[in-house]
């Protein structure tokens, strides 16, 4: 009776096409490891301790404890949450307004008012902070202060007063931050094909239907990214807060991101302030994950 005996496989190795797609992508895994990967391990693990360079403590959970019974934490998260609900969505509409402003110009034109309106993005966020101060400065020299005098309003402390600081913070974002916004939704609006428009006009609509049922709904995928990438952001908003205010007067303008800069490198409270950073992850990542699913149902890319 005859037996068969099942020989053993041989194990393809990676060769060819498999090899050169590994050897493509092992730098960026490399990239994302060193910079992401490990960061973000590094500082659960300092979150759970009391940590000091030589010699740290084991704590747990407590970093994490005290951030959440800290009211100078819940107060920074509010003034992000109102910042970002202040910022986000008008600067999607004024970016939106002025790529369809700048449509209709020649080639040449719209070259220039896009180099104009992403210049800010390039140069460097010091010196755009000193341009705001001088704008925002408190005395009968500044410029927003020579401006609301045609108004019959007298000088603002601008960044001085918790009434008019966040405002100030808002409209420094309202009036400087479009430059990548503007260039997504002029691709989007260039992707649009004429054939919609000619049967709109066919169809006797007017500029504002076919703005609201040809242009709105085809810019959805960039109006959907610049939201998820724009909360994104302004949750992490450091650098105005910084340079402008300092996170004051009587903290009306700290941030998150200031908070956890303020709680490492000024107090030295490196755990607590990890704790800080992976809650502000989680609560960013949980945000994304709903705007994903209520905002990009029928969104396709």
């Amino acid at each position: 009776m005859a037996t068969n005996i099942a020989k053993p496989m041989k194990r393809k190795g990676i060769k060819g096409e498999g090899a050169w797609g590994y050897a493509f992508i092992a730098v960026a895994l490399v990239v994302f490891a060193m910079f992401t990967a490990y960061p973000v391990v590094s500082a659960f693990i300092i979150s759970l301790q009391q940590y000091k360079p030589l010699g740290s403590t084991y704590v747990g959970f407590d970093n994490y404890v005290a951030t959440v019974k800290d009211a100078l934490f819940w107060q920074a998260m509010r003034n992000t949450v109102v910042y970002t609900l202040l910022t986000v969505p008008v600067n999607l509409i004024l970016s939106m307004v002025i790529a369809i402003m700048i449509l209709p110009l020649r080639k040449k034109t719209q070259g220039f008012f896009k180099g104009v309106y992403y210049l800010p993005v390039v140069a460097s966020g010091v010196a755009l902070s000193v341009v705001w101060l001088w704008i925002f400065d408190p005395m009968e020299g500044g410029i927003l202060n020579q401006l609301i005098h045609f108004f019959g309003i007298t000088n603002q402390n601008w960044l001085g007063s918790s009434k008019t600081a966040m405002f100030s913070l808002v409209l420094m974002s309202w009036l400087s931050s479009h430059g990548t916004s503007i260039i997504i939704y002029l691709a989007g609006l260039l992707g649009i094909d004429d054939t919609y428009y000619e049967a709109a006009e066919m169809d006797g609509a007017n500029f504002f239907q076919k703005l609201w049922h040809i242009v709105v709904p085809s810019l959805k995928p960039a109006t959907l990214f610049l939201l998820v990438t724009g909360v994104i952001g302004s949750f992490q908003v450091f650098q105005n807060a910084y340079l402008m205010t300092g996170g004051g007067p009587n903290n009306a303008t700290t941030m998150v991101g200031l908070l956890i800069f303020n709680n490492a490198f000024t107090y030295f409270e490196f755990g607590k302030a990890a704790a800080q950073s992976l809650i502000l992850a989680v609560i960013i990542a949980g945000i994304s994950v709903i705007q994903f699913k209520y905002a990009g149902k029928d969104v396709e890319y």
